[in-house]
């Protein structure tokens, strides 16, 4: 009985109803932070994927974004839009293709002054292979692949 129970729960947990959306912003299954807890505005000031700090935080779209220091933070606040990833942080070449996979912020782009997350090395290598021709196809995607 118990057995059957957690398989069931399992099933339900994972799968979830047909018709559910992903919300708009990746956080992880455990989470409720945006972009891993890395710092969005230091992709843009210097250039690196930079942690955040616990101790550095805002609310925006219903997640936690961390930053490396108060200044970041207060950058971020005046305006989130420059500095949240596209996608909500979803990879940005999934999205191109039409479904959604975690963005890795370890593997990441400023482009056009925008930042894309991709799901790791090898899709990333993908996504610089012609990243022109994959915003254009992900921004037809975009958000209508939350519902898919």
């Amino acid at each position: 009985m118990f057995r059957a129970f957690t398989l069931s729960f399992l099933l339900v947990m994972l799968t979830g109803p047909a018709t559910a959306a992903e919300d708009p912003v990746y956080t992880g299954l455990l989470s409720n932070t945006g972009a891993g807890g890395y710092d969005v505005v230091s992709y843009f000031d210097t250039e690196q994927a930079v942690k955040g700090s616990s101790s550095h935080t805002t609310e925006y779209l219903g997640v936690t974004w961390r930053f490396a220091s108060a200044e970041n933070r207060a950058k971020f606040e005046s305006n989130p839009e420059a500095y949240a990833p596209v996608y909500g942080g979803y990879c940005a070449w999934a999205v191109s293709q039409g479904y959604l996979a975690k963005g890795d912020p370890k593997h990441w782009t400023v482009r056009d002054g925008k930042l894309y997350l991709n799901y790791n090395q090898d899709i990333q290598d993908r996504w610089l292979a012609d990243t022109e021709n994959f915003v254009r196809l992900a921004n037809e995607n975009w958000p209508a692949v939350l519902e898919q």
